[in-house]
């Protein structure tokens, strides 16, 4: 069996995740844009147009990044790729809580649970990017 020497995962195990990681970000990108459509979903507004394109760029670039780690599962890619998802996954955030295309109706308490998600969600993401950083540096300092 081989180890990833830097995650201690076996490599199957990484490429498995790696696969099904790629394999949501392409149903995502479908369902999104082709069928349903991200209008099928209720609680959307009009507003989500303003957040789509930045949205598609980030599914796209995670399965353009999940599909490298599939192939080079123990390289510095994986890392790297980590940082630049990451970077743009705050983005995303950072764009939906100026927008909030949410509309969850008169008196509901979930815009409110939606807010908090995302404080939460920026917030990791916020503290991820130096932890990538630092990952990545030590991968390189590691290379064989």
């Amino acid at each position: 069996m081989t180890v990833n020497t830097a995650t201690h995962k076996p490599v199957g195990t990484q490429r498995t995740g790696y696969a099904v990681a790629a394999a949501v970000n392409a149903v995502l990108l479908y369902l999104i844009n082709v069928g349903p459509g991200w209008e099928a979903l209720p609680f959307l507004t009009s507003e989500t147009e303003r957040v789509l394109v930045i949205v598609n760029v980030s599914l796209a670039v995670g399965l353009a990044a999940n599909l490298v780690y599939l192939a080079r599962p123990s390289s510095w890619l994986v890392p790297a790729g980590g940082l630049v998802t990451t970077g743009i996954g705050l983005v995303v955030l950072v764009r939906m809580w100026q927008v909030f295309p949410f509309d969850f109706g008169a008196g509901s308490w979930w815009p409110t649970v939606a807010r908090v998600l995302l404080i939460i969600a920026i917030a990791g993401s916020f503290i991820a990017v130096p932890v990538k950083i630092v990952s990545l540096a030590g991968r390189a300092r590691h290379r064989p």
